[in-house]
């Protein structure tokens, strides 16, 4: 039989009302947490951001181009002959003027010698021609003799003159060829190999060089452009919104190193290739080391044109949606942020070019992107002071 006194039920009392209480206990906290998610809201996120302003930016074209010597000279003789003597170093720098071959000037001196000889006489026949022709003058006046023999004196004296100049002439003709049998440089530069030796036969007017001379101080780079990038830079130019550039032009290397030496662009030819399409622009670089040689293959850089007030935004705050249409964030009122499609067809380094759909002094959103949205109202801070948000950790992880 149980037992039904007090003592005996008093302990299933007390476990029923420690079991009410921890229920009022549970549930007054799960209260006040409800209250506390209703009444605290999260701070807006932050959203980094840059300012726009108008700047004159140089648009710079890289081209492809090939070096070309400053000067060329071929050398060919200017008489016939046999070389006696090669006087230089094949590959060396030669100064102009300096002799590099020399032929056989032995029928040249003959030459001269007989030039100068029939000189001498021509000059003996003028000197007895004008002494019978003063002679004769005085006699024609007092009739001693005919005019007519006056006259004819006169004549032989003036023929005498004339052989007189012209063997003279060839006299100087003769000095020329054998000062020919010299070759000179005609221009300073580095020298190539000799296609003829000592013992060659030449001729004045064969077509073959005897070697060639390169100026490769300063040097030319040759850069075609297409005609087509040229007409848009005129009317570029023309818009007025658009100037010319400075002339000034850095080179890459094949090995993709820089030149250290800036260039000037010299000019751009008138005339477009008909058949590449291109016209070809020349500048000129320093070259005293000799690195750069003709024929090489090299990126120019330069600008042709610069923009006036030009704005730039860096190229993370620029995205792109499924058509190819760029867009930007802007901070507008009430710092919401509002959604801009702006056109941005070219990079200048690491930021965009925007030609429309901006203005100076709006906020662009560089940093953040990915954690607003279009309307939403954010924290805005100048880019590069916002501060770091840890990464959520990954879905599944446990601890």
């Amino acid at each position: 039989m149980p037992d039904s006194s007090p003592a005996a039920s008093s302990p299933r009392l007390s476990d029923a009302s420690r079991a009410w209480l921890t229920l009022l206990v549970v549930a007054s906290l799960a209260g006040c947490s409800a209250k506390a998610d209703k009444t605290t809201k999260p701070p807006p996120p932050e959203a980094g951001y840059v300012v726009t302003k108008t700047e004159s930016v140089a648009l710079a074209t890289e081209l492809g181009g090939r070096t070309a010597a400053y000067e060329t000279s071929e050398v060919r003789p200017q008489v016939s002959g046999v070389i006696q003597a090669r006087l230089f170093e094949e590959g060396s720098l030669v100064r102009a003027g300096q002799t590099l071959y020399r032929i056989d000037p032995s029928l040249y001196r003959a030459a001269e010698a007989q030039a100068r000889a029939n000189l001498a006489s021509a000059e003996a026949t003028r000197e007895a021609a004008e002494a019978r022709a003063r002679r004769f003058k005085p006699l024609a006046e007092i009739e001693a003799v005919s005019q007519q023999d006056y006259s004819d004196a006169v004549a032989t004296s003036r023929q005498a003159a004339a052989s007189v100049a012209q063997n003279r002439a060839q006299l100087d003709v003769a000095r020329i060829n054998q000062r020919f049998t010299s070759v000179p440089a005609p221009i300073t530069g580095r020298i190539g190999r000799s296609i003829a030796t000592t013992g060659a036969l030449v001729t004045a007017n064969q077509s073959d060089a005897l070697t060639t001379i390169q100026r490769l101080d300063p040097i030319f780079v040759d850069i075609p452009q297409s005609s087509a990038d040229l007409i848009s830079l005129r009317r570029a130019l023309a818009s007025g919104n658009t100037m010319p550039s400075s002339a000034d032009v850095r080179l890459r290397l094949e090995d993709g190193s820089d030149y250290p030496a800036a260039g000037r662009l010299e000019f751009a030819e008138a005339v477009v290739d008909a058949n590449t399409g291109s016209v070809t622009l020349r500048a000129r670089f320093p070259n005293p080391t000799g690195l750069l040689l003709p024929g090489m293959f090299v990126r120019a850089r330069l600008s042709q044109s610069t923009v006036r007030d030009a704005i730039l935004v860096p190229q993370q705050g620029v995205a792109r949606d499924p058509r190819g249409s760029a867009t930007v964030m802007v901070i507008g009122p009430d710092d919401k942020l509002v959604q801009k499609s702006v056109r941005a067809d070219r990079t200048v380094g690491d930021q965009w070019l925007v030609s429309s759909g901006l203005s100076a002094g709006e906020k662009v959103v560089t940093e953040g992107l990915g954690r607003v949205k279009v309307g939403q109202v954010v924290r805005p801070v100048p880019a590069g002071t916002a501060a770091s948000v840890p990464s959520a950790p990954a879905e599944g992880k446990t601890r």
